[in-house]
This record gives structure tokens, sequence and C-alpha cells, in this order.
């Protein structure tokens, strides 16, 4: 019988976990894997989960920002009744299917208010004559929350539940104890898969001109969050040395219909604006410069492409990961970081300029996670249907 994986993911803002996952579970079908992903946000076009059973759980997503409030559907609050009938579907889909490994991503050191599922989940999987193995998916950079009672009681919550988790980075660049340091009381159960990141496109062919050869890439992910800097980037062009290029705003499915349609009507001179960019890492190869956030997946495309880049992470509430993440760049002289909350045209537009002067990144760190995930986790189903364990 061939072995089954039952991975779950759950976006609430940005589409950086879901296509993150797209890459690694589509790789496990194509391994040989019998995969179903349980999805619990909205759908988001474009991402591709081919091979793969999708579970559609009632999807949820982040009233804002703050992530204080999730809202269902409809718009309204989630309430307990909509918790009951999630946990009682993810349950029965769970004992329907039988995984021999079961992943989950981000919990218990995020999705915390997931746990009205996911603990069931858990005690559920535990049960079972043949238990499955037990594998937790995290990016290279985990929120950094103040609360030392909560992070400790994440740690206990991994060790109690969890018999694998996978770092989707590399410690070379940034080990997870940066950004939490608690994990260091669990090292046992770590392993690091190396980045999540598509293979590189093909070059075009010769005589060809790439599109986006030249120009300026914004970039905001999902969108969401973007328009803040999509708004700056507009106001920064005529200040830059790149004044008279081309620069390509690329707005991301989320970005409020209103604030696109603002901006894609009647753009300045030069500016092109877009919802989605399917060839966006083929772009990045040839551009002039890359104006984005830092979330994982854009930052692991510019640093394929070895493009000259200006990130400004996203810093709102309680979000340290993207600022990390472009600091530690900086530092490295791979790109230019700038703080979000003193964000203006100016700043931006000395940041692209200076980001003109810095040499293309060559950088030497771990990029086979798709394959490296798939690998491990095929090991570990076959050996959870042998009988064996999750050692």
């Amino acid at each position: 019988m061939t072995p089954r994986v039952l991975v779950y993911v759950q976006h609430l803002l940005g589409i950086g976990h879901l296509k993150r996952a797209s890459l690694i579970v589509r790789r496990m079908a194509a391994s040989g894997l019998d995969v179903s992903v349980a999805l619990g946000g909205r759908n988001v076009p474009g991402i591709d989960f081919t091979g793969c059973a999708r579970i559609f759980l009632p999807p949820a997503h982040a009233a804002d920002d703050t992530f204080a409030t999730l809202i269902d559907e409809d718009g309204r609050p989630i309430d307990d009744a909509w918790r009951e009938r999630r946990a009682t579907r993810l349950l029965s889909e769970f004992a329907a299917f039988d995984p021999n490994v079961v992943m989950i991503e981000l919990f218990p050191f995020g999705r915390r208010m997931f746990a009205f599922e996911l603990l069931p989940l858990l005690a559920a999987a535990r049960a079972r004559p043949q238990p499955p193995v037990i594998v937790c998916s995290l990016r290279d950079i985990l929120v950094h929350r103040p609360d030392a009672t909560k992070n400790r009681k994440a740690v206990s919550l991994a060790r109690s539940w969890f018999d694998r988790i996978l770092v989707h980075g590399d410690a070379r660049l940034v080990p997870i104890e940066a950004s939490f340091p608690e994990m260091a009381d669990i090292a046992e159960r770590l392993t690091y898969t190396g980045y999540v990141v598509e293979p590189p496109p093909e070059p075009a062919e010769r005589g060809a001109s790439p599109i986006g050869a030249g120009e300026v890439i914004v970039s905001v992910g999902g969108g969401a969050v973007g328009l803040p800097l999509l708004r700056a980037a507009l106001a920064a062009k005529p200040l830059t040395r790149l004044a008279e290029r081309t620069w390509r705003l690329i707005t991301g499915p989320n970005l409020a219909d209103a604030a696109y349609d603002q901006l894609a009507w009647s753009p300045p001179p030069g500016v092109i604006v877009e919802r989605w960019r399917p060839d966006l890492p083929a772009m990045l190869q040839s551009c002039a410069v890359s104006i984005s956030q830092a979330g994982y997946n854009t930052v692991m495309d510019v640093l394929q492409a070895g493009a000259r880049a200006v990130f400004v992470p996203f810093a709102a509430g309680n979000e340290t990961e993207q600022t990390l993440r472009a600091q530690i760049l900086d530092a490295r002289g791979w790109a230019v970081s700038v703080d979000p909350a003193g964000l203006t045209a100016e700043i931006l537009a000395a940041a692209v300029d200076k980001a003109l002067t810095l040499k293309p990144p060559c950088v030497e760190i771990d990029r086979g996670g798709i394959t490296n995930t798939a690998r491990i986790i095929g090991a570990l189903a076959r050996r959870a249907r042998a009988g064996q364990g999750g050692s």
C-alpha cells in the first residue's frame, strides 16, 4: 500500500505558508506518496496542488494585520459552533484517510488560535493502534514572542506530541534559535531541510529580451498589507537614478480591489501595474532592482535570481520575522533593508540608489528544501507503515 501523508496548512493573511506547502506536497506526490492536504484558508488562485487530494475546511482568515480576530467566509467572527464544525470535519477526514505521517505547518510555534482542532487531532493520532509519525513544518524564522511562558508551553507541546520538527532553512544563514531561543531545549528533534525554493527558471532564448529586463520590480507577495510600499515606490521613482526605467508594480491577489483599481487607473508614465506574475522569479533574473517585503518566498526568489534588492519588511503589530530576515541580509551586504516605520519616498529612493552599488549576491545556502523534505517524509511514512515509529 502507498504510504499516506496528511498535511495541515492554515494561512491567515499572506500566502507564503500556502505557497511553500504547495511546493513541498507536489514533490511528495510526485515521489509516490499518497498526499491529502487539509486547507483552512481562503482559496488563492495560482497556488497549485497537482497530484494531491485537497480537504477544504471551512475557511478562516485574519480580519486585519493584528491577527486578533478570525473571520469566516462570510466575514463574521468565528464562534464555538463554527469551531466545533471544523474540528469535527478535520477529525473525520483524518480517520477516513488513516495517514502514516501527519505534518502540521507552524503549530505549536504559531497558529495557537487553532488549538481547538489541532490538539484533538494530535490526540486522535496518538490513540491509533499504529500511530502516525507527527511532524511540525517550520519556516526559517519564527515571530519573536516576549512571553517566555508561552514559548516554554510551545516547546512542551512539541516535546509531548511531535516526533520531528523540520526547519525549512539553513542554520548557516540563520539558526532557528535566533528567533526562538527556547528551541534549543528540543534540538534533538530538529532537522534542517534547506530552503524551499523552486528550481531556477530557464534562461531566455539567445537573442530574446526577457520580460522585465532592466526594470525595477516592486512586489508585495499576496498583497494584503502591501499598499504602503506600492505607494511609496510610486513616489520614489522620480527621485532615483532609475527614474527613466520602467517600474513594474505587482500587487498580489489579496490587495483590495479598490486599492488595485486606484493604482491601475492611468498610472504615471513608465509604470506598469499588474495583479500577479507567475513568471516573477524569471523576471527577477534580469531586473535592475527588486523592491519588496521580506517574506520567505520572495527573499528566496530574489537570492536565487541574484538580484540587487531593497527589502521593506512587514512589521505591523508584533511581527518580527521579516525584519530579522531583512537585517541579516543587509548585514551581509546582500541587500538593503529599510525600516518600514520610517518609510518615505526619499528614504526608499536612497535605498534603491544604494542597492545599485551592491554586487549581485552569490549566496551559498542549501536550497534543497523541496527534495529533502519529500525524502524525509517519505522515509518516515514508510517506517511508520512498517510499524517502526518515527525514529
